[in-house]
């Protein structure tokens, strides 16, 4: 790839012959896919699909997270010139096959029936052979995503990095809430608890099911490097979904989110944890909870973005 090819790169969305390989399309053009890679519906031959989910329809405070997807692949594309720092020159976009498979279609005037539309919807990728990130909507899409990954590896191992467990008790199986799922993911068997941990937590929590809690404090006074040492050693080998709600950011560096708390990671701090936990058995995960509507010069985008990077970097790691 060199600059002269800014010159016919365009609407690499549709037109990009391969799968691989990093993009020179200008930034600022084009049809908006995610890292500029190509919408498809066809998953032979692909090794990640990445996919959007734009509901926030199980919210408690702000809404605007159905237009996450939207802005995050935008944001996306300031990082297709490059292999991402920090990876020792490990280049996803060069050594992995990945596509946009668009968004999910869903009924917004039924949002009961969702979790089932989701779940069928991570059926379809996960049955072609594909692994698959999405990209949220709030963070109720997890339960449904773990359901389906579940299906397919057995009990999880969950590394949930937020500002709240959404561990608080919900025993109605047709409620639909981004603050219970993880509670009802504990209930229905699909998490390894004692495998599993919780980072940048700064809400009270009486049963938390558990699930290991390294909260915000932690990360603060023993340093991202160290909570990522013992994350590694809870996870284990066992296979790892990895859900990152962006409030687990501090308001400072994630303004653009529905429910945002003080005293939150930093973006510095997040991508040394994301970094330093390479080599966990990483099967899937999602970026949830961005919302454009509250967010100022796309800094919550920006972050949504290079946390989904990270999530593909984390998933080719162990597999170059």
């Amino acid at each position: 790839m060199a600059l002269e090819d800014a010159k016919r790169d365009v609407d690499g969305a549709f037109t990009r012959a391969g799968l691989k390989g990093r993009s020179a399309e200008n930034t600022f053009g084009g049809a908006t896919s995610f890292l500029r890679r190509r919408y498809t519906k066809d998953l032979a031959g692909v090794d990640i699909a990445v996919t959007g989910v734009p509901f926030d329809q199980a919210v408690t405070n702000r809404p605007g997270a159905r237009l996450g997807p939207r802005a995050i692949r935008e944001a996306s594309a300031l990082q297709v010139y490059d292999p991402p720092y920090g990876w020792d020159g490990y280049d996803p976009l060069g050594r992995l096959a990945i596509a946009d498979y668009g968004d999910l279609a869903f009924d917004y005037a039924q949002p009961g029936d969702f979790p089932q539309v989701l779940e069928a919807h991570a059926d379809t990728i996960l049955d072609q052979g594909a692994a698959m990130i999405a990209l949220g909507g709030d963070h109720s899409i997890t339960l449904p995503l773990l359901r389906a990954h579940a299906k397919r590896h057995g009990p999880l191992a969950l590394l949930q990095i937020d500002a709240h467990t959404d561990t608080w008790p919900d025993d109605d199986p047709a409620r639909v809430d981004h603050g219970t799922m993880i509670y009802k993911a504990v209930r229905e068997g699909l998490l390894d608890v004692r495998s599993s941990v919780h980072v940048g937590i700064r809400t009270v929590v009486e049963d938390n099911l558990g699930i290991e809690i390294f909260d915000a404090r932690a990360v603060h006074e023993l340093g991202a490097a160290e909570i990522a040492k013992r994350v590694q050693e809870i996870l284990g080998d066992v296979p790892v979904y990895l859900s990152f709600d962006i409030d687990a950011l501090d308001p400072a560096f994630a303004p653009g989110t529905g429910t945002p708390v003080w005293g939150g990671l930093s973006t510095a701090q997040a991508a040394i944890l994301l970094r330093d936990i390479a080599g966990i058995n990483l099967v899937g995960g999602d970026v949830v909870e961005v919302s454009p509507p509250f967010d100022h010069g796309q800094i919550t985008a920006v972050a949504g973005a290079h946390v989904a990077m990270e999530l593909l970097c984390l998933w080719g790691w162990t597999r170059r």
